[in-house]
């Protein structure tokens, strides 16, 4: 007596033409009876039970981003599966896409919410950097002011300065190089 052939769900599936989800769902609703879990391959399926329950082996597998649903050629609308089990497979798979459209809304508010953290981090840090660029401004030397007229020599008067140079300009200094504290008479 030979044994009878054993699949994997990955190697049923791939046989079969159909996704891992498609096994493993109807291998829980109990169309594959004869499926036993192995602690080194995991489920295990035997060939007849895949044939019973009208799917095709060496069938061409569905092409990836498509939309083509399981239910369709090579998945089992055979003589073991009706249109209910179609119907209740299809309603599977649309709760299941739409549990990951909700996960990748929830992402996607998720990363919006980093995104708003981030710019406002941004937008305070180019504002700190404003002020710290006003105060080291402040603390700057003021630039250079025109060429100041040489002092007169003694008996010479200085040229005629506006209100502006006279006040600008610096007082005598004294033989020494310091200015006089007193006034003189």
């Amino acid at each position: 007596m030979s044994e009878r052939p054993m699949l994997n769900q990955r190697e049923a599936a791939r046989a079969c033409g159909v996704s891992r989800t498609t096994i493993r769902r109807r291998r829980e609703d109990g169309a594959l009876p004869g499926a036993v879990l192995d602690e080194a391959r995991g489920w295990l399926i035997p060939v007849e039970d895949l044939l019973a329950a009208g799917f095709r082996l060496n069938a061409p597998a569905p092409a990836p981003g498509r939309g083509e649903s399981t239910a369709g050629a090579g998945a089992g609308e055979g003589p073991g599966q009706d249109k209910a089990g179609v119907a209740e497979e299809l309603r599977a798979e649309l709760a299941e896409a739409r549990q990951q459209a909700a996960e990748a809304e929830a992402g996607r508010r998720v990363a919006e919410a980093e995104a708003q953290a981030a710019r406002e981090v941004a937008e305070a840090r180019a504002e700190h950097i404003a002020d710290l660029q006003q105060a080291l401004a402040a603390l700057m030397p003021g630039p250079e002011r025109a060429a100041i007229p040489a002092p007169a020599r003694a008996g010479e008067h200085p040229p005629a300065a506006g209100p502006e140079e006279a006040a600008a300009a610096p007082a005598p200094a004294t033989p020494a190089g310091r200015r006089r504290w007193f006034r003189r008479r």
